[in-house]
């Protein structure tokens, strides 16, 4: 295992917390566009941004912005939500008990 110096752990943690700035910037956005304020784009433009669109009711505020959040973190690019649906199914337990089932071996 290769050891880390303390200069890569230094440099990874100013990553971190630059990226953490960026998200609560982008949070803190996101919250004054949906109270209609006017958002600033870092050069001095000024925006009006619409409130966005309703959730679906099983779906709040803190999840959708949880969501984004952790999206954006993966890709490392701003994404577009289309669409967020709850899912409600037995299909992962049947494909569990069909899994466990085709393991075993079938005397006869």
């Amino acid at each position: 295992m290769a050891k880390t110096t303390v200069a890569e752990l230094a440099s990874r943690l100013e990553q971190l917390q630059a990226q953490i700035a960026e998200m609560a910037h982008h949070i803190e956005t996101l919250e004054k566009a949906k109270s209609g304020g006017h958002v600033t784009n870092g050069r001095g433009a000024v925006a009006v941004m619409p409130a966005p669109a309703a959730a679906e009711p099983g779906i709040s505020e803190e999840e959708l912005l949880a969501v984004a959040a952790a999206i954006g973190a993966f890709l490392g690019v701003r994404a577009h939500i289309r669409q967020i649906r709850l899912v409600s199914s037995t299909a992962w337990a049947v494909e569990g008990r069909v899994s466990i089932q085709a393991s075993h071996r079938l005397q006869g």
